[in-house]
């Protein structure tokens, strides 16, 4: 199961990084730059879930957003709902540190902060609900297959490959779950988006394009597996 979260921040350079950085940990991440696009998403993604569910698994909320404060989102969503909450903001007081962690937020972030601390503040987060989450799968070698999905590099025989974008979010995504079957609804769902999760042939075109960059003979995939009328996995790399 893919676990969603909703990122509101308003600086768009710092919005981008956190959200590929929290995507390559096998999250789906849901984007907002003011109080009313995340108020908007919120009711958006409640509309597609269960009466009494919450819109998404995990809400990283900045405090200084161009329409408002985003304090009021936090109380709006503990009105009805126990998601874990992370506040990353520039304030340092410590009387709005306490003020905002007694009102429900589960922690507090001060920018500028490590990525791997905010990674690692969200597993903490979903645990104490009861979700365990172990570190995303980053690394991946195989065969001569070097695969860094923190920098992105992807290296055959020591040698670098070149991979669009699509091909390279196609592989990530397969990495993540490398040795288990991905089915081509979730591969689409996560790398293409919602409305296009009955296009499987964009499934078949950039399979077909990752096995003639990354196979020794692309019609005898030994990396990236079939499973008929499911799915597609990698293969599991040896420890």
């Amino acid at each position: 199961m893919t676990l969603r979260v909703l990122l509101v921040e308003d600086d768009r350079e710092l919005c981008q990084t956190l959200k590929d950085a929290v995507a390559a940990e096998g999250y789906e991440v849901y984007t907002a730059a003011s109080l009313s696009e995340g108020f908007a998403l919120l009711r958006g993604l409640g509309a597609g879930t269960s009466q009494g569910c919450a819109p998404v698994d995990m809400v990283l909320l900045d405090l200084g957003l161009p329409d408002g404060d985003g304090e009021q989102l936090l109380v709006a969503l503990r009105q009805k709902h126990n998601v874990p909450l992370i506040v990353i903001s520039a304030r340092e007081s410590d009387g709005q540190k306490v003020r905002l962690l007694d009102e429900g937020a589960d922690d507090y972030l001060v920018k500028p902060f490590s990525i791997r601390e905010l990674l690692a503040r969200m597993r903490v987060g979903l645990r104490h609900r009861g979700t365990s989450v172990a570190p995303a799968v980053t690394h991946y070698s195989l065969r001569g297959l070097d695969i860094d999905l923190g920098t992105r590099d992807v290296l055959l025989d020591g040698k670098e490959v070149h991979l669009t974008p699509t091909e390279f979010n196609l592989l990530a995504r397969l990495v993540r779950s490398a040795g288990q079957v991905v089915t081509h609804r979730q591969l689409l769902l996560d790398v293409w988006g919602a409305e296009f999760t009955e296009h499987t042939h964009y499934l078949r075109l950039y399979m077909a394009q990752l096995r003639a960059k990354l196979e020794e003979n692309p019609a005898d995939p030994q990396l990236l597996m079939t499973e008929p009328g499911v799915g597609y996995r990698i293969v599991e790399q040896r420890t």
